[in-house]
């Protein structure tokens, strides 16, 4: 009868240090939320903004992308226009990088409604650093 119990025992114990290592796991993923910031100073940047967009955001952050820490941009633009729209976005770079793709990235959710807003995320990869200065193009689809 006592090897049962000490089975028992065995198989309690590994089940709560497993138990606690995922606990402790997602502790540390939560915590660790990208700090976003101001990818440069307002002087730094080029605009070149289609009259159907207004920017409501840039901002940067750190965070892995595939298995190294990069550069990420969050961009937020509204429709001020009276037509749905697709936007192009470019995001060049003083170190010769870019980045860029389309707002929304597909269209079979619908495109940007007049007066709504959407967010685009942009990796830059091996860039583990502030750009120095940014161009950033944002143009209509039918542009």
């Amino acid at each position: 009868m006592k090897p049962r119990k000490m089975a028992w025992l065995r198989w309690s114990t590994l089940g709560v240090v497993f138990c606690l290592g995922l606990l402790a796991g997602a502790r540390d993923m939560a915590l660790a939320a990208p700090e976003e910031f101001a990818c440069v100073e307002q002087d730094k940047i080029s605009k070149d903004i289609a009259p159907e967009a207004q920017l409501e955001g840039l901002t940067c952050f750190f965070k892995k992308y595939k298995g190294a820490n990069a550069l990420h941009f969050k961009l937020t633009v509204k429709n001020i226009s009276s037509k749905p729209q697709r936007y192009r976005v470019h995001i060049f770079l003083d170190n010769g990088k870019a980045v860029g793709g389309l707002i929304p990235k597909k269209t079979k959710a619908g495109l940007v409604q007049p007066g709504q807003s959407a967010t685009f995320v942009y990796p830059v990869t091996r860039m583990a650093e502030k750009p120095g200065c940014i161009d950033l193009k944002i143009a209509t689809m039918n542009q």
